[in-house]
């Protein structure tokens, strides 16, 4: 809702506080007329001046303007005298009624200058201005004639206070008469809404009969008038509006607001009604050119759309009630006159002008006000009040023109304001005027006028020019200015391109018809054109090419370029609905080209001024310039969502902005967008866009493609390979054949295997292709079918050329195979026989073979070498002999079984099963090995090799009747035939022999039956052990701890492993039990119980339990023994991330330097073996079955290494009294001599750095005194590490000095810590420390 722009008031100290009668000149509506009681007539023009104000002799009766607007009738109450006022003159006329009585009415008729005057005592005078005749008619009506109308066919209709209507023609004979109820008021003509069209035109008379209804007369019924009363809540009819296909509007004095058809089927009917004002309504208006009605009441008028009644367009505030509303004939200005007898005029639609230039926008704001604005450069708006009204406008970079009829003002847009600079006059009415910086250009009177802005008088030739120079050449229908040319259209067709820095013309284009508008791009570049026929092109200045632009709208009232210089070839049209986006390409894979985008709904009353990437500047009916982005643009702020991002980079591809669909595209990163891309610039030649599309979709061969042709410059050779990789051929190879290369059609067809169109090209363009043309379409024909063809073009494809053999042979081939297809077998063959190919021998082969042609196919095969497919034709041909030579040579299982049936047939049985051997059917080998060869022995054999199980039934089957159980039963399970086998085991008592060969490849079923039987015959290992197979612990555990026990432990370890499986705690307790003697009294040994917490993987328990397994080893002197059980358990801790004890790790110490000392001394190394020994011996408690042996070795070892003073006090600790029987005899005086002469001489061990502290430590000290940490040892020296020379046992994973390791394996091939082939290239040197060195850390 808004509120109208005052344009003038009158205020009511002009007329005095009473009512104003007040009429517009009809049509322009450039008066109004006004009076009141003071016996005055004021004449204002639009803008409020005041012009001229005759005084009448009495109160002003009558007041009206003739259809023209060109004369003003006043009559006044004190005389007879009708006063005319001309617009053109501002003189009054006075003319003699001659009527001596009071004028009450005066009526202009609407197709004539005829004027009807009507008295108070019901006289009736017609006047004529223009031939001054008058016609009096006495007594028309007995009393005042109050209200008159004239009709469309100049008959006039009078109301008169007698309750009569009379209808008289134009000589005042009366031609109907009416009687009423009550005085008329407000009488009119217009037509009633009938099912067929009157042809009378105006048809119905309606007048307000009593201020109650509405009475309608048909003229063509007239003894048939319809009177229409309304609701008595509506009050009295204040006035009423005739408007669109016979509807009226009716204004009442309580307010409301009704409209009604007057259709002969809804007459009576309400078609809308609403209560608009709270108190009363005065006034009502309707205007019929915008649409738009209008009510007064309440010290408000109100403005509706015609088309939405219930919606208020426009308010006006008023001080006093209003008690009089009357539009323009054109709209523009609503004049509302009130009680107190003010008068205002408002603005209710601007004349709609406006132009622009670039990006700058000049349009009327008010009838006497220009805006001028820059949005895009932000360069703010400008105000420009002008003198006059003006009816065009032009606007430059620098000046804006404002003008009407003949004359233009110029003005210069400066920082401090505009300043007038000149103004001119022209030779004629000026319709359009453009600008640019320096010059304007005037179309008049099918003329155009070019002259300079400001005058220089440096140079008068160039200052002015009319065009066309001789006015009967043609005439210009339109034209525009760019900064470098005039460009002008004539109705002859002729565009004309006129420079402006050289003052010549450039150009000329001659159009098939006459052109009647066009519009330039910014640059002159461009321009589209519409001519006689509606059709619009757009045309190239540069080699003079038109495209048409499609789906051009007949109804089209302008057309933008837009102004954005990234959208050269962007521009709209619009009609009075849509805008037409579309998009001219000057390059394409068709040449230049112009499409639809799209259309945008164009917003009623709205005139597009300006397009600036894509917003679209309206300018409304109310003066204002609004933006909004067409639908075919993308407005970034509404892009969110994926469907949104679709949406956006379609728009930006269909466009041509690349960029902007690019960034959409990756942030949607789909295939089929980036297809969409690339296709779109293909079409558009942009390969380097379409190239980075490809790119991104992953399309490796057509970027591949495009690479190739970037480099081209011929157009058409670059538009036909395009094309053709967007599968347009036809296109292609038109493209193709108009380019530098017209062979590449030929090369794209032979590619695409089109081979008629091929071989039409290689007639014009290379003939000596045609045989090898010929010679490819032969094979496609082939390959259809169609072989009578394809032999003719075979036969085409023969060139008498020796150096071409391949392709001859070729085609001599393609000729034999047709042949055969044609039924000319003995040319064929004979063909085939005598080539080398053998290739084509198999295809010749095949096809006989196909066409039943045995013996034939059967020779090409062997002639061709293909031997198993000449036997199996030969085998088809019944031909044994051929297949028995043939067979040496065939591969084919296949075949060979099929001869072996066939000599088995024969009973050549030894030929049979070689060649079923042969054929790998060893079923069959079998079975004639047991049945006719009789040979069983071969038969087990080939059963065992083979593992058929059909094979090894049949042999099961042979020694069950030879009565061989094992052996029946055995083969049974091989052929997987276990229920048989278990019956037959049981039947014969062979159920141990069954169990052995089950083993555990059978079904839960399968053990349970073993068990079961085994359960019965009481031997509860058996059963126990197939009761674990089932998965039936309990009953497993039961039988097994039944057993008695063995030397080898079978039963407890097959317990531990039921328990194993199991994982149930109840059968756990209950084996533990048993193990600890809880159950018989009888503890079992250890490694029993270490290995069921194994099962358990309860490996700390295990852990305890191995070192006091490893102890008693250790007791009874079993000390690799020991040392095995620890180290099993070490690594089952370190495979499971268990933290290994401290005991652990040191007896296993312990053990392993003692197995070393063996090692080193064996290779002679006796410094370290006494070194190990000496730690062995500070631990000889943890020997006791040998303690006199190791501390002898250890005394004898260090003499022998020089280490005198550790051998001295480990003899004088053999001297001990519990020891000194011990010592063996043959040591005892050596040892005693070591004692005697006690020699303490010994050097120091050699040190090394402790890997963590760098502390330099004896190398056989395991404990850093400096860091306290223990320090692992080496496997192999039994030295602390290295950790410069440090490397790990491949196998077993523990750490080593790795020059020892690889000193050791030059004499063993085996860790000594774990016992398993180490090869020297596989040790690496170990860099990642920490790994190895806090392991004893850990434990």
């Amino acid at each position: 809702m808004s509120e109208m722009k005052k344009v003038f008031s009158v205020p009511n100290s002009i007329h005095g506080q009473s009512s104003i009668y007040f009429c517009w000149q009809k049509k322009l509506g450039n008066y109004l007329a006004t009076t009141s009681f003071d016996n005055i007539v004021r004449i204002y023009d639009r803008h409020g001046d005041l012009l001229q104000d005759p005084s009448l002799p009495g109160m002003c009766s009558g007041l009206g303007w003739d259809k023209d607007g060109d004369n003003l009738a006043m009559i006044s109450d004190k005389s007879g005298i009708i006063f005319l006022w001309s617009t053109n003159s501002s003189k009054i006329q006075q003319i003699d009624s001659g009527f001596r009585d009071t004028l009450t009415v005066l009526s202009w008729a609407k197709n004539s200058h005829l004027l009807g005057i009507g008295t108070q005592k019901g006289n009736l005078l017609i006047y004529n201005p223009t031939t001054s005749k008058k016609i009096p008619i006495l007594g028309k009506h007995t009393r005042s004639i109050t209200c008159g109308c004239w009709s469309r066919e100049n008959l006039l209709a009078l109301g008169s206070d007698d309750k009569t209507i009379t209808v008289s023609n134009t000589e005042g004979d009366t031609i109907h008469q009416t009687s009423l109820r009550a005085s008329p008021t407000d009488i009119q003509f217009s037509e009633m809404k009938l099912n067929e069209r009157s042809a009378t035109g105006d048809n119905t008379i309606s007048c307000i009969v009593g201020k109650k209804s509405l009475l309608l007369l048909n003229m063509d019924d007239p003894e048939n008038p319809v009177e229409l009363a309304f609701q008595g809540r509506y009050g009295q009819i204040v006035e009423y509006k005739w408007y669109g296909d016979g509807y009226i509007l009716i204004g009442f004095s309580n307010g409301f607001i009704i409209s009604i058809s007057t259709h002969s089927s809804e007459i009576g009917q309400e078609l809308f009604q609403a209560r608009n004002h709270k108190d009363q309504l005065t006034c009502l208006t309707v205007s019929y050119v915008t649409l738009k009605a209008a009510s007064g009441g309440d010290n408000v008028v109100k403005v509706y759309e015609m088309t939405d009644m219930k919606e208020i367009s426009a308010i006006i505030n008023l001080e006093e009630r209003p008690d009089s509303i009357n539009w323009t004939d054109d709209g523009q200005l609503l004049a509302v006159s009130t009680v107190k007898g003010n008068l205002n005029v408002y603005l209710s639609k601007l004349p709609q002008l406006g132009a622009a230039y670039q990006t700058r926008l000049a349009y009327l704001t008010s009838l006497l006000e220009v805006t001028v604005q820059d949005d895009v450069n932000q360069d703010g708006s400008q105000l420009l009040n002008v003198d006059i009204e003006p009816s065009f406008l032009g606007i430059g970079p620098f000046h804006v023109a404002v003008g009407m009829n003949n004359r233009a003002w110029f003005y210069i847009m400066a920082d401090s304001g505009p300043e007038k600079v000149r103004d001119r006059e022209y030779l004629g009415t000026v319709q359009v005027c453009k600008l640019n910086a320096d010059y304007c250009a005037v179309r008049f009177e099918n003329r155009v006028q070019l002259h300079v802005i400001e005058e220089e008088g440096n140079n008068p030739e160039r200052e002015s020019r009319l065009f066309p120079e001789n006015e009967s050449d043609c005439k210009v229908t339109c034209h525009d200015l760019t900064p470098e040319f005039l460009i002008f259209a004539t109705n002859t067709g002729g565009i004309f391109y006129f420079y402006l820095e050289d003052w010549q013309y450039v150009n000329e284009f001659k159009h098939i018809t006459g052109i009647t508008y066009l519009t330039s791009d910014p640059y002159g570049t461009r321009l589209v054109f519409i001519d006689d026929k509606a059709d619009a092109f757009v045309y190239n200045p540069v080699n003079d090419e038109q495209v048409a632009v499609p789906q051009f709208s007949a109804k089209t009232t302008g057309i933008l370029w837009d102004q954005w210089q990234l959208d050269k070839g962007v521009f709209v049209s619009w009609d009075e609905e849509f805008i037409y986006t579309y998009l001219y390409s000057r390059d394409s894979i068709k040449g230049p080209d112009c499409k639809l985008i799209g259309t945008t709904k164009l917003p009623f009353g709205h005139i597009p001024l300006l397009l600036v990437n894509g917003d679209i500047y309206l300018h409304t009916t109310s003066g204002k310039v609004i933006t909004s982005t067409l639908d075919t643009h993308v407005s970034e702020d509404e892009v969110q969502t994926e469907e949104q991002k679709i949406e956006a980079m379609r728009k930006c591809i269909q466009l041509g902005r690349y960029k902007s669909a690019i960034t959409y595209a990756t942030s949607l990163d789909k295939k089929e967008f980036w297809k969409e891309i690339g296709d779109h610039c293909l079409t558009y030649l942009d390969v380097e866009t379409a190239t980075r599309a490809f790119r991104q979709m992953g399309d490796v061969g057509m970027v591949l493609s495009l690479e190739d042709i970037k480099g081209i410059d011929d157009k058409n050779l670059l538009s036909g390979y395009i094309s053709m990789y967007l599968n347009e051929f036809d296109m292609a190879q038109e493209l193709f054949i108009n380019s530098e290369k017209p062979s590449a059609a030929l090369e794209m067809r032979r590619d695409l295997m089109h081979w008629d169109a091929a071989l039409q090209l290689a007639k014009a363009l290379a003939p000596d292709q045609i045989p090898y043309i010929s010679k490819e379409y032969a094979q496609q024909l082939e390959f259809t079918g169609d072989y009578m063809n394809a032999l003719s073009h075979y036969e085409k494809g023969i060139i008498k050329d020796s150096s071409l053999r391949e392709h001859n042979e070729q085609c001599a081939a393609g000729i034999a195979r047709m042949s055969i297809r044609m039924g000319d077998i003995r040319r064929g063959v004979g063909m085939a026989a005598k080539m080398p190919s053998r290739v084509l021998k198999k295809d010749c082969a095949a096809i006989l073979e196909s066409m039943k042609q045995w013996s034939e196919a059967a020779v090409l095969y062997e002639k061709g070498g293909f031997f198993d497919k000449a036997a199996s034709v030969y085998i088809r041909s019944k031909n044994w002999t051929k297949v028995g030579e043939l067979l040496p040579n065939v591969t084919s299982p296949k075949i060979h079984g099929q001869y072996a049936r066939a000599k088995e047939a024969e009973g050549r049985y030894k030929e049979a099963v070689q060649a079923y051997t042969t054929a790998k059917e060893w079923d069959d080998v079998i079975r004639l090995q047991l049945d006719h060869l009789h040979n069983p022995e071969e038969a087990v054999r080939i059963v065992r090799h083979s593992q058929s199980t059909d094979g090894a039934k049949m042999v099961a089957n042979f020694f069950q009747k030879l009565n061989d159980y094992g052996s029946a039963i055995q083969f049974l399970v091989i052929s997987r035939h276990n229920d048989e086998a278990f019956q037959l085991a049981q039947a014969h008592d062979k159920m141990e022999v069954y169990a052995d060969i089950i083993g555990e490849d059978a079904t839960p079923q399968d053990y349970q039956s073993i068990a079961l039987f085994f359960e019965n015959r009481k031997n509860h290992f058996l059963a126990g052990k197939f009761f674990l197979y089932a998965g039936q612990y309990q009953r497993a555990l039961k039988h097994l701890l039944s057993c008695n026990e063995t030397k080898d432990g079978a039963p407890i370890n097959l317990a531990i492993d039921v328990i194993g499986r199991a994982q149930d705690e109840q059968l756990t307790r209950q084996l533990i039990d048993f193990l600890m003697g809880d159950l018989d009294g009888e503890p079992k040994d250890a490694k029993y119980l270490f290995r069921l917490y194994m099962a358990l993987n309860q490996f700390e328990e295990a852990a305890r339990t191995a070192i006091i397994i490893a102890r008693e080893e250790q007791i009874g002197g079993n000390y690799k023994n020991a040392h095995d059980v620890l180290f099993s358990m070490y690594q089952e801790l370190k495979k499971n991330k268990i933290k290994i004890p401290a005991e652990m790790a040191n007896n296993l110490m312990i053990l392993h330097s003692y197995i070393l000392v063996r090692i080193h001394v064996k290779k002679g190394d006796h410094l370290k073996g006494a070194r190990l020994l000496i730690r062995v011996a500070n631990n000889i408690s943890k020997f006791p079955s040998h303690v006199v042996p190791i501390l002898t070795s250890t005394v004898i070892e260090c003499q022998r290494s020089g280490l005198k003073n550790s051998a001295f006090s480990y003899a004088a600790m053999l001297y001990r009294p519990e020891y000194r029987d011990k010592i063996d005899v043959k040591y005892k005086k050596k040892i005693e001599g070591i004692v005697r002469k006690s020699d303490k001489t010994e050097e120091d061990e050699t040190t090394s750095s402790c890997p963590f502290c760098e502390f330099q430590l004896p190398d056989m000290e395991l404990m850093c005194p400096e860091c306290k940490n223990t320090i692992p040892y080496c496997i192999i020296s039994g030295k602390h590490l290295i950790k410069s020379d440090l490397c790990a046992c491949p196998v077993c994973d523990f750490p080593a000095i790795e020059t020892e390791f690889r000193s050791i394996l030059e004499m063993e091939d085996r860790c000594p810590m774990c016992s398993e082939p180490v090869l020297a290239e596989n040790l690496r040197k170990v860099t990642e420390h920490d790994k190895y060195l806090n392991r004893n850390l850990d434990s």
